[in-house]
C-alpha cells in the first residue's frame, strides 16, 4: 500500500506543486529571454507592457491547462481506468517538458506557453485521478492516512521546486529551460513503476463486472488473509448500485441524494483556494524583510514555509486516528486567529522592535495550520462523500472549482492586497470561519465508514425526516 501511494503520487499531485513552485525562480531570466527573443525576431524592443502581458499568460495559462485537465480527468479515469488515466497523463508531462526545454534554444516563446499549458493538463488530471485511485484501493480503517499521500506529495512538490529552483542548482540564467523541463523525471519514474501495480478493485468489480480481477487486486493491497471483508463492501456497494453506470457531472446537480454532498464539496474546496493562503505567501516577503533578514537570504527563508507545508502533511496522517471532521474544522479556527493576529500585527509592525517577529511567527503558523486541515483533508473528504458511479464526476466539479477558484485569485488578489492591505486578513478570516461553522453543522465524521454507511448519513440532511 505504501509503495502504491508512492508510485501513485510521484506523477500525481507532486507534479503539481513542482510545476506552481519551479515557475517563480526563473522569473527575470524568462523575462529577458522574452526581450531578446521580440528584438532579434522584429528588430524593435518589446513594450513594457506587452512583455507584462507575456509574463501572466505564461504564469496563469497553466491554471486554464489544470481547469481542461480537470474538467477530462474523470471522463479518462472511467474509460482507461484509474491506473490507465494516470500513466496516459505522463505522456502529456513528457511532451510538455520538451516543448518547454527546446524553447530557449529555439527562439520560440510560443513553446513556453504551449508546455505550461500542457503541463497544467497534466496536474489537472493528476489532482482529479490521484486521490480517486488511492480512495478506491485503501482499505476502510487506513483510508484517511493513505489518502494524504496526495497532500503529502504535492507539499513534497512545493518544496522540491524551492530547492531545485534555488540560483545555485537549476534557477540560475544558464539552466532555467533544464528547471523547466524537469517535470519529465517525476513522469518517467511513475512510467516506470506504477505498471507493477494493479488496477483500482473498486473500479474492477463494479465498473468492468471483473469479480476474479478484483479479487486478485485486493490479495495484492490488502493481503491474501484480510482481502475478503474489503471484498464483501465492494459487493455490496455493487449491489446497491444496482448497475447503476458512470454518471456525468451534470447528472449529480440534478441529483437530490447527492445535492448535500456536491454543496460540501464546493464549499470545501473554494474555501481552501480562498482561505488566504495565496496572501501569506505573498506577504511573507516583506514580513522576513521587516524582520531584518537580507533580500539575497530571503529565498532560503522561504524554504522554511515548504518544510512547514511538508511536516505538516506528514504529521496529518494521523488523521486515522483523530478523524477527518476534527482536523479540518480545527485547521480552519486556527488559520481564523493567525489572520486575526497577523492583521494586527502588520498594522503595529514598526510600534516595538519585536512586533516583525511575531508576524513571522504568524506566517509559520497560518501555513501549518491549513496543512493541518484545509490542505491534506479537502481531497479525501471527496473521494468518502460519493459511492462509486458518482464518484468521477464529482471530482470533476470539485477540480473545476478548484482551478476557476486559484485563476481568480490570481487575477483579483492584488487588487485585494493594493486596496486594503494588511485588512486583506479580515476577508481572510471571515471566511476561514464561514467554512468551519459549515462543517461543524454539516459533515459527520467519515473516519472508518463505508461509503455506504456515508451515504446514509447525508441521506438525513437530502431527504430530512423521509430518509
Amino acid at each position: 500500500l505504501f509503495l502504491a501511494v508512492c508510485a501513485v503520487g510521484i506523477g500525481g499531485t507532486f507534479q503539481y506543486g513542482y510545476n506552481v513552485s519551479i515557475i517563480n525562480a526563473p522569473t527575470q531570466h524568462i523575462h529577458k529571454f522574452l526581450n531578446e527573443t521580440w528584438s532579434s525576431r522584429y528588430h524593435k524592443e518589446l513594450n513594457p507592457d506587452l512583455l507584462t502581458f507575456l509574463w501572466s499568460v505564461i504564469a496563469s495559462i497553466f491554471s486554464l491547462g489544470g481547469l481542461c485537465g480537470a474538467l477530462i480527468g474523470g471522463s479518462m479515469a472511467i474509460r482507461l481506468g484509474r491506473k490507465g488515466a494516470l500513466l496516459m497523463n505522463n505522456v502529456i508531462a513528457i511532451l510538455a517538458s520538451i516543448l518547454m526545454g527546446i524553447s530557449f534554444p529555439t527562439g520560440l516563446f510560443e513553446l513556453l506557453i504551449a508546455g505550461r499549458f500542457l503541463i497544467g493538463i497534466n496536474s489537472g488530471v493528476g489532482l482529479c485521478v490521484q486521490p480517486l485511485y488511492i480512495g478506491e484501493f485503501a482499505p476502510k480503517h487506513l483510508r484517511g492516512g493513505l489518502a494524504m499521500g496526495t497532500s503529502i506529495f504535492l507539499t513534497g512538490g512545493i518544496l522540491t521546486g524551492q530547492i531545485i529552483g534555488l540560483r545555485e542548482l537549476l534557477g540560475g540564467e544558464k539552466h532555467w529551460p533544464l528547471l523547466l523541463s524537469s517535470s519529465c523525471i517525476p513522469a518517467l519514474a511513475q512510467l516506470l513503476f506504477l505498471p507493477w501495480f494493479p488496477e483500482s478493485p473498486r473500479y474492477l468489480l463494479i465498473d468492468r463486472g471483473d469479480e476474479l480481477s478484483c479479487a486478485k487486486a485486493l490479495k495484492r493491497f490488502h493481503g491474501s488473509s484480510e482481502y475478503r471483508r474489503e471484498m464483501e463492501d465492494i459487493q455490496r456497494e455493487c449491489f446497491a448500485l444496482d448497475g447503476e453506470k458512470p454518471r456525468k457531472p451534470w447528472q449529480l446537480f440534478t441529483d437530490p441524494a447527492v445535492r448535500w454532498q456536491l454543496i460540501t464539496v464546493i464549499v470545501m474546496t473554494m474555501g481552501q483556494q480562498l482561505s488566504g493562503i495565496n496572501a501569506i505567501y505573498f506577504y511573507a516577503t516583506y514580513v522576513f524583510e521587516q524582520a531584518g533578514i537580507m533580500a539575497e537570504k530571503i529565498p532560503y527563508v522561504t524554504l522554511g514555509t515548504g518544510v512547514c507545508e511538508c511536516l505538516t502533511a506528514l504529521s496529518c496522517v494521523r488523521s486515522n486516528y483523530v478523524g477527518r471532521r476534527c482536523l479540518i474544522i480545527g485547521g480552519y479556527l486556527l488559520m481564523t486567529l493567525w489572520c486575526t493576529v497577523l492583521t494586527f500585527s502588520l498594522t503595529y509592525q514598526e510600534l516595538y522592535s519585536w512586533v516583525p517577529y511575531m508576524s513571522m511567527m504568524c506566517v509559520f503558523a497560518f501555513i501549518l495550520s491549513f496543512g493541518l486541515g484545509p490542505g491534506g483533508i479537502t481531497n479525501t473528504l471527496t473521494a468518502e462523500l460519493f459511492v462509486q458511479s458518482s464518484r468521477p464526476a464529482a471530482y470533476m466539479i470539485a477540480g473545476t472549482v478548484s482551478w476557476i477558484s486559484f485563476f481568480t485569485v490570481g487575477m483579483l488578489f492584488p487588487f485585494i492586497v493594493n486596496g486594503l492591505k494588511q485588512y486583506c486578513f479580515v476577508v481572510f478570516l471571515l471566511e476561514c470561519f464561514f467554512v468551519a461553522a459549515f462543517i461543524f453543522f454539516i459533515i459527520p465524521e467519515t473516519k472508518n465508514k463505508s461509503f455506504l454507511e456515508i451515504k446514509k448519513e447525508f441521506n438525513k440532511l437530502n431527504f430530512g425526516r423521509n430518509a
